[in-house]
């Protein structure tokens, strides 16, 4: 089984929801800015799932999706923007360059998501990056980041979850407290018992929500706002993303962090 899985297909089981970040940032988006956005921009897109939801709102809306991965890129292409239809695939851009270096049409909306910008453990680049995302967005245009903490974060430690034909497997083999250097890997199992190990490995710097909210001021933002999950009735996440300025000290915690110009 390990042989014949497409480890995008898996990750993007296991990881992402696409559908619902783009209504959250949407609505969120309306909210703070009592209109809509019609312009994109996926940094450290990947697969670009979320570019091509994106323009399935409508043929008003165009999306960017930037990545320095060129296979990731032409994989994307054939399996995310090919089944657009023709409308859609021509409202959808996929760019090979580092995000540093990117240059696109201003956009409303721009997401940095799956912690991918984690990838600038100097502060100053972390710092350069949050400036160029302010430069590249409209005059009331917002980004958008996850993160992730809590106590769990900062241990050596492993996470299986359960899916209907593999098990994915979340592991931070290393972390360094004095630097906040991580290195995490995402393996699968399947119930032939075959695996595929270090299907995707990152080293990081594991940001705190203050320092990531003193930087987007630090560049420019005018305001800086945390959302944070809600529970439901069993005390477990219901997918709802509010305004929070304090947070609940969770062991493990996943929020928004949401930047306007």
């Amino acid at each position: 089984m390990a042989e014949q899985a497409d480890i995008h297909e898996l990750y993007e089981e296991s990881v992402q929801n696409v559908e619902n970040e783009v209504e959250f940032m949407q609505a969120t988006f309306r909210e703070l800015r009592g209109r809509t956005a019609h312009v994109f921009r996926e940094d450290f897109c990947g697969t670009a799932s979320a570019a091509c939801e994106w323009v399935r709102q409508g043929r008003e809306f165009t999306a960017f999706g930037v990545d320095i991965d060129p296979g990731v890129l032409d994989w994307g292409r054939a399996n995310r923007v090919a089944r657009l239809p023709a409308a859609d695939q021509a409202r959808v851009r996929l760019i090979e360059s580092d995000v540093l270096k990117a240059d696109t049409p201003q956009a409303d909306v721009l997401a940095a998501f799956n912690f991918s910008y984690w990838i600038f453990e100097e502060r100053d680049t972390m710092l350069r990056y949050m400036q160029r995302c302010r430069d590249a967005l409209v005059d009331d245009g917002v980004l958008f980041m996850d993160m992730f903490g809590g106590p769990e974060s900062f241990q050596e430690t492993k996470e299986k979850t359960k899916h209907d034909n593999f098990t994915y497997v979340w592991e931070q083999a290393e972390f360094h407290p004095v630097t906040n250097h991580m290195k995490c890997y995402i393996h699968f199992k399947f119930p032939d018992g075959s695996k595929l190990k270090r299907a995707f490995s990152y080293e990081w710097r594991l940001y705190t929500a203050p320092e990531l909210k003193d930087l987007l001021l630090e560049a420019g933002f005018s305001n800086v706002t945390v959302y944070w999950e809600g529970e439901d009735e069993d005390g477990e996440g219901n997918g709802e993303f509010t305004p929070n300025d304090k947070g609940e000290a969770d062991l493990a915690w996943i929020a928004y962090i949401v930047a306007q110009k």
